[in-house]
């Protein structure tokens, strides 16, 4: 399926350039369904090309994904979670994806609105919770920012490196993901272990 968006995307992006990357980076940030993976791979191969900057790309692809997610965490925190669970489902926001994430939010805290940047089908909602919770704006967008950057390079630098050899960006792409996922794992549970030892020596001390 990649392979064949890619022929399509790789045109689109090329005639938007950088404002088109920011426009779709900003889509895919927010409710809007569009896979990061068919602008930023494309992106990158044009950068091999010849035919854009890779440094200005990546730039524009962070700012498009912090725009949009600062757009959701915006709607969250003005309009609330009555309004988004009575109309999310206009904008394929469901009642049970908006409690998964606020879900992994309460469990996880502020570090998910960056971990949450680098997993499939978390990252386009994360920001909602965040904004529920009124999250500190600049914290969140310096998270956001960090895993979004992250994300971003990873498909940028594919795109780049591999050319134009579609077959191994599906391969690849499927490997990167399964690594970003372990990586994510193991943070995740050292951030955990760090916040219960924390917790353990506030209770120590008020003892």
């Amino acid at each position: 399926m990649l392979t064949n968006i890619v022929d399509l995307i790789v045109h689109i992006v090329g005639n938007l350039g950088y404002t088109g990357i920011f426009i779709m980076m900003f889509l895919e940030s927010s409710f809007f369904p569009f896979p990061s993976e068919v602008v930023m791979i494309p992106a990158g191969y044009l950068a091999y090309k010849g035919e854009m900057n890779l440094v200005l790309a990546i730039l524009c692809g962070i700012a498009g994904s912090l725009s949009g997610a600062v757009f959701n965490y915006y709607l969250a925190m003005k309009f609330g979670r009555k309004f988004l669970s009575k109309y999310g489902k206009y904008v394929l926001v469901k009642e049970q994806t908006l409690e998964k994430m606020e879900d992994f939010f309460a469990k996880h805290g502020h570090i998910s609105t960056f971990s949450g940047r680098l997993i499939p089908a978390v990252r386009q909602y994360i920001s909602l919770p965040a904004g529920l919770a009124k999250m500190n704006l600049w914290k969140f967008s310096l998270y956001t920012s960090l895993g979004a950057g992250i994300w971003v390079l990873i498909l940028a630098l594919l795109g780049y490196f591999i050319g134009s050899n579609k077959e191994l960006i599906d391969e690849y792409l499927k490997v990167i993901i399964v690594t970003v996922l372990i990586l994510l794992a193991i943070m995740i549970l050292f951030y955990i272990r760090i916040k219960m030892k924390k917790g353990l020596i506030k209770k120590w001390r008020k003892s």
